[in-house]
């Protein structure tokens, strides 16, 4: 019995340290969490494309505004430390951020379940869809996406984002015209050089403030349902878990709708 007793206490040793010795990876990864390695150097790095109003611009004299860059600042601030900002771009974002160029990407991106598959989105802070943007005289032609794609209809788009994919499984007839510079691109528009843009309702209804010519189609009814979040890494529960606190509290005590609203105007 006693020899037994004895097999059966060392077998339940063996498997503890065994289950330690499977544990310790995961728990030393955890303790290197973005979240201490920020608070150790002092610097958050934001990826962000400042091609994206009212949610990041990057400014001729290198400095970046909108809606997000105040929100990097002030996470940055609840951690401690100073802002460093990464240039990226839409169709780069993800190979940027899984090289670790940054620890969070901030700046009106979709939650996507394709950015999901390597890296994680905090709670989301705003619902948006896609929606068309027009001259202010052919609203009443682009009500629908059959009005739209027609082959007389020049739909222009800007690569790599979710308004490039968007177009890619909807617009099948009409004339896509890929436009790499989206700063300038509503300017295609009023130009007459092409008709629609299909892009964010936010982001219609801030292009018809800067540019009077151009109209939102139906920015309330938009033609999908979509999610804005940061992107974080993915398996750091310390830094998720952060995140999502602060931008709880942002958006609970009306701090968010504050900066969304000075965003807009």
């Amino acid at each position: 019995m006693n020899q037994t007793w004895n097999w059966l206490r060392r077998a339940a040793l063996y498997a503890a340290a065994a289950t330690t010795m499977a544990w310790a990876p995961a728990h030393a990864e955890q303790a290197s969490s973005t979240l201490d390695r920020v608070m150790q150097s002092g610097v958050l790095r934001v990826c962000t494309t400042g091609d994206y109003r009212p949610f990041t611009y990057l400014q001729p004299d290198g400095s970046y505004v909108g809606i997000d860059i105040d929100q990097a600042h002030s996470l940055a601030e609840a951690l401690g430390v100073k802002v460093q900002f990464v240039k990226t771009t839409w169709p780069t974002l993800m190979k940027d951020f899984d090289a670790g160029k940054c620890d969070i990407a901030m700046g009106g991106i979709s939650v996507t379940l394709a950015r999901m598959k390597t890296a994680a989105f905090s709670i989301h802070y705003l619902v948006d869809g896609k929606t068309p943007i027009v001259r202010c005289g052919d609203v009443d032609k682009y009500q629908t996406l059959a009005e739209i794609d027609q082959p007389s209809v020049r739909v222009i788009t800007n690569p790599g984002g979710t308004n490039f994919k968007f177009v890619q499984a909807h617009i099948h007839h009409a004339k896509v015209i890929v436009y790499p510079d989206n700063n300038t691109i509503f300017q295609q528009l009023v130009d007459g050089k092409a008709d629609v843009m299909i892009t964010d309702g936010t982001e219609t209804l801030l292009q018809h403030k800067l540019h009077p010519q151009l109209c939102a189609v139906h920015p309330r009814h938009p033609f999908t349902y979509g999610e804005k979040g940061y992107l974080i890494p993915r398996d750091d529960l310390p830094f998720q878990n952060f995140v999502d606190q602060w931008l709880h509290l942002e958006i609970a005590s009306g701090t968010f709708q504050k900066v969304f609203d000075k965003g807009l105007q």
